[in-house]
């Protein structure tokens, strides 16, 4: 099975099952972007169960729109959310995700990479 986004479902990557949200790629089309955060959500919510996810966001412009709407979506799927890990965000990017994610209350164990298979190894590793 695939997700909205085109990743396979579920994806088994060094003996751990992980679900890839591909936000990436997406440049400066926010409209697009969201709307596909939306459907990755519905998709999560139909899966009813607690998943390790990573967000790549490679090559896509982050504005102050989407870091909200990711933080809403976290918020949301707090319940199906066991571990998150962010790839391709720059360090001032990373900044004000974090910045965002304390004044919304949100005490997730959020990891930052640059490398996806960095962020891979780190959700299937127990912590």
């Amino acid at each position: 099975m695939k997700s909205p986004g085109g990743s396979i479902f579920p994806y088994y990557y060094k003996g751990g099952e992980i679900h890839c949200l591909k936000y990436g790629s997406k440049y400066k089309n926010e409209a697009k972007l969201m709307e596909l955060m939306k459907q990755e959500e519905d998709f999560m919510i139909q899966m009813n169960k607690k998943l390790k996810i990573w967000v790549d966001f490679y090559k896509t412009s982050i504005t102050e729109n989407i870091l909200d709407e990711l933080i809403r979506q976290i918020r949301d799927l707090d319940r199906y959310i066991d571990k998150l890990s962010v790839v391709g965000l720059s360090g001032f990017n990373i900044w004000r995700l974090k910045r965002k994610l304390k004044k919304s209350g949100i005490h997730k164990n959020i990891t930052y990479y640059a490398d996806p298979e960095e962020a891979k190894t780190w959700l299937v590793h127990d912590s």
